[in-house]
């Protein structure tokens, strides 16, 4: 090979990654560096990235449960996600409104928009399912639910939902534990999230 051949074969990698990195600048790319024992060493600071080895189980029964749970999450996650978004949206429509006569009207007609929209479904839930919603209503929000239900529908109404969740098992005031009580419903929503199950 012609050596003006060999050396534009060296180059082309640079140029390539130069232009790709930011093809407007005529300099390449430009990011902080280190140096390193003589080297000078790019710092490049990538977006966040959570590595998740494989899920193990002692028996049968373990995986069982395991796969009960992602089932479970799978139902609940969609609900809780536009939980989230109704829950900003509404809080937005809030903060608006100055007037508290007003602020009742709509949060009623808002919850009987809900109702009729989502109720039926929600109702086919089961307990199991319940509960882990009510934790991801929290993990969305950073509010748990009766704080919601406070914040729009006043005390007392809150305080009465409370009573009637606590007849069935069902507690608004539970607040989303990603670290230990409810890291395997992390685990799996961040699985979701990534498209990995």
């Amino acid at each position: 090979m012609k050596p003006v051949l060999i050396s534009f074969l060296l180059l082309l990698p640079v140029f390539l990654f130069s232009q790709v990195m930011n093809p407007h600048d005529d300099k390449g790319y430009h990011c902080p560096v280190v140096i390193v024992d003589g080297d000078t060493l790019p710092v490049v600071y990538y977006d966040r990235v959570d590595v998740m080895g494989n899920k193990t189980f002692r028996n049968s029964a373990e995986a069982r449960q395991w796969q009960r749970l992602v089932y479970n999450v799978k139902i609940a996650w969609p609900y809780a996600k536009l939980a989230g978004i109704k829950f900003a949206e509404y809080n937005n429509k809030m903060e608006t409104i100055s007037n508290e006569k007003e602020k009742k009207l709509m949060m009623k007609k808002a919850e009987d928009e809900l109702q009729a929209q989502f109720g039926p479904e929600l109702k086919e839930l089961t307990f199991t399912q319940g509960k882990i919603l009510l934790k991801l209503i929290d993990r969305e929000t950073s509010n748990c639910p009766y704080d919601i239900v406070k914040e729009f529908r006043g005390r007392f109404v809150a305080f009465f939902w409370q009573g009637i969740g606590k007849l069935f098992g069902y507690d608004l005031k539970s607040k989303y534990d990603p670290l230990h009580e409810d890291a395997d419903i992390e685990r799996i929503v961040r699985m979701i999230e990534n498209g990995s199950i």
